[in-house]
């Protein structure tokens, strides 16, 4: 039993990446492969691209190998603006990745609905916790018209108990909306 119920049962690729269950991206990095996704983290220049410590062990705050990984408070390193870097490279016109492969994640990643005279948000949340020390994110981009913005919201490093990937989405929906009202 893990401590998020939601993770307590079979989940599919989509729930998984919305409910960001561990043990879910746990097996499909086992199931990809040291090399094959040392290659996909380089092709899409993902921060640090170090899977040195593929099983996790640098993160002290969990043993349970379901729950572990090298992109978990482990050696895979990431900043806010290679963030946004990543999602544009995914997105943009570079086109590292396949259409099917794009759509799929603009489906998993929509935070708002698709009206046409509206702002449509796609992104991720992320959390974390290392020393008691707690970091959180939501990064995507958002699209109005023809228009189109990619954004990281990063709540640095605090022990404030309050900070949460949710406030980092609220954070980024409300800048993004004002963004595109001016």
């Amino acid at each position: 039993m893990f401590w998020n119920d939601k993770w307590n049962r079979d989940i599919d690729f989509g729930a998984a990446f919305r409910d960001s269950c561990v043990w879910y991206f746990r097996q499909v990095i086992d199931d990809i492969g040291q090399e094959k996704m040392r290659e996909e983290l380089y092709k899409l220049q993902y921060g640090n691209c170090d899977i040195s410590d593929w099983e996790g062990r640098l993160n002290t705050n969990n043993n349970n190998r379901a729950l572990t990984g090298f992109w978990i408070e482990s050696s895979l390193e990431i900043s806010p603006k290679e963030q946004t870097e990543v999602m544009q490279r995914i997105f943009g016109t570079d086109l590292v990745c396949s259409e099917e492969i794009r759509n799929r994640l603009r489906q998993v990643m929509q935070e708002t609905e698709q009206d046409p005279a509206a702002i449509a948000i796609y992104g991720k949340t992320g959390m974390g916790r290392s020393n008691g020390i707690i970091d959180a994110w939501f990064t995507g981009f958002a699209e109005f018209g023809e228009n189109r913005v990619y954004f990281c919201v990063y709540l640095g490093k605090s022990d404030d108990e309050n900070i949460s990937s949710a406030a980092a989405k609220e954070i980024a929906i409300r800048l993004v909306s004002e963004y595109f009202k001016n």
